[in-house]
């Protein structure tokens, strides 16, 4: 008769030596599925930006249009000045939401000086500059995000060379309620920011309220959801202002940059 001991231990074996041959074939597929997850969260980065600058239909070659029309910069906020790397990073590989966490790269936002409630901004922007077929500046797109009513909301705006004419956003990150703060994805109210400006007399101007009377600058608010629209607001309040796009908005516009 089996000793009950040696019985025991030989099933230990057996789940402990499964357990590892599982662990390895799971650590190995996740390695060789990194690029891939790389490679397809690339291109959906890609999708989202032409998405904003109103370029995506269901026809689109991303790869194709995006090589063929978008350039893709790297900015230092604080001195203005381009740059070629991050953190080792060319401005296709360089991950702004990510740097702005870290020490060094990002800088920490009084709260008072915080209306996106994002804690951190990046110090380096990551721009995307479109050209049209004449390779003439069409579009330029940034990357916004902002503290809604239950996390952070992540976005691009697309705005035209005047660097006030709003071409298009695009809110592809969130967790706001479905059918009330989730609408900041619904194609009829992006579609209301399209004309809208920026800025009136060097201020931001933009508003998203229940009572549009500014044509030019008030967004319509999205229907029960006001901490979500009081969101949206702040979030571009922040991100054009000098705290952020703000000087380097104005250094697009007087054409200083090559």
């Amino acid at each position: 008769m089996a000793n009950k001991n040696e019985s025991l231990g030989k099933t230990l074996f057996v789940v402990i030596a499964l357990c590892l041959v599982c662990a390895i074939i799971v650590a190995g597929s996740a390695v060789g599925l990194k690029p891939l997850q790389q490679k397809n969260a690339a291109l959906d980065m890609q999708r989202n930006v032409l998405d904003a600058a109103g370029l995506l239909t269901p026809e689109t070659n991303v790869i194709e249009l995006f090589e063929q029309r978008v350039e893709t910069r790297l900015f230092n906020l604080n001195t203005l000045e381009e740059v070629e790397s991050v953190d080792g990073k060319n401005a296709t590989d360089y991950d702004p939401i990510a740097s702005a966490k870290k020490a060094g790269l990002g800088t920490k936002l009084d709260k008072a000086d915080d209306e996106a409630g994002i804690g951190s901004r990046e110090d380096v922007a990551k721009v995307y500059f479109i050209n049209d077929a004449q390779g003439e500046l069409e579009t330029v797109v940034v990357f916004v995000r902002g503290y809604g009513l239950w996390g952070t909301m992540y976005g691009f705006m697309a705005v035209a060379p005047d660097m006030n004419t709003i071409k298009g956003i695009n809110y592809y990150e969130h967790t706001e309620t479905p059918g009330l703060g989730g609408e900041i994805q619904n194609p009829n109210w992006a579609a209301s920011w399209q004309g809208k400006e920026i800025y009136a007399d060097g201020e931001v101007a933009l508003n998203v309220t229940k009572n549009v009377t500014d044509q030019a600058h008030d967004i319509d608010a999205l229907s029960g959801a006001t901490l979500t629209s009081n969101g949206v607001e702040n979030t571009m309040q922040f991100w054009f202002s000098d705290k952020a796009y703000g000087p380097l908005f104005d250094k697009i516009r007087k054409g200083e940059l090559n």
